[in-house]
């Protein structure tokens, strides 16, 4: 029983943290699958879902196991999925023991993510980015990038105080917006619209919805919904957080252009 146990552990927390970083459901539910059947183990079933994983092995056996693993949706880690995904592919080549295979995962789950300094200059070259390819000026690109900063220091705070990932959005897009205000209020020829079309993009949720796509494409439809809801209450949470101080704004008698 406890070697049944420990290589569906193995399995399940790998799974887990390929779940956590932004793994598609089909590649986490065949990593378990193969990563059972790569020590040795039958009758395993596996069904994941954007938030959570049952995994049983064994099944007919007398040292049978199952695992539930309930896993809340997080922020994407590319490099983690990456080097997730080579474990799985040396322990089907048998290249690694359960013990080196745990100690791996260990340093999978503990690979650095960019410096605050890169993602704050980013998340402002981004927004830059955005605003000229909606047609925006120079100076407009000069304020998407400093309101991208500004945004993506506030995210950070956000994170930080463990703010709800909804709160979060709609707090982002009323600073955007609010911000956007300013500039435009000060008499420069900048547009509001541009302004806040682009600024907004770090928070669109467009990696959920295709996400939600690819869940339907592979008939993964629970996945799918929930992914699809997660993207529109997330795109209602921004169309709050953005409209709020506009309208408050020409209710005081403000014109927004």
């Amino acid at each position: 029983m406890a070697h049944t146990k420990e290589i569906l552990t193995l399995a399940v927390e790998i799974a887990d943290t390929m779940l956590r970083s932004g793994a598609e459901i089909y590649r986490v539910e065949d990593s378990v699958i193969r990563i059972l059947e790569a020590y040795g183990l039958e009758d395993a079933d596996v069904y994941v879902l954007s938030n959570g994983i049952f995994a049983s092995a064994n099944e007919n056996k007398e040292d049978a196991c199952s695992m539930v693993r309930h896993v809340p949706m997080a922020s994407i880690h590319l490099s983690r999925v990456a080097a997730l995904n080579q474990l799985t592919r040396d322990i089907c080549d048998h290249k690694c023991t359960i013990e080196e295979a745990n100690t791996r995962l260990q340093e999978c789950r503990h690979l650095p993510s960019y410096s605050h300094i890169i993602v704050l200059l980013s998340c402002g070259l981004a927004c830059a980015s955005f605003c000229v390819l909606f047609g925006g000026s120079v100076m407009e690109a000069l304020f998407s990038f400093c309101i991208g900063v500004a945004e993506q220091f506030f995210l950070f705070t956000c994170q930080r105080h463990k703010v709800s990932r909804f709160l979060t959005t709609v707090y982002a897009s009323v600073l955007i917006s609010l911000l956007s205000i300013f500039v435009v209020i000060t008499g420069l020829p900048v547009h509001h619209d541009k302004l806040v079309i682009a600024t907004i993009m770090p928070i669109v949720p467009g990696i959920v919805f295709t996400t939600a796509i690819r869940d339907f494409y592979n008939e993964d439809y629970l996945s799918g919904s929930i992914h699809l809801i997660d993207a529109l209450l997330t795109a209602l949470c921004i169309a709050v957080g953005v409209s709020l101080p506009i309208v408050l704004f020409r209710y005081l008698g403000g014109l927004v252009q």
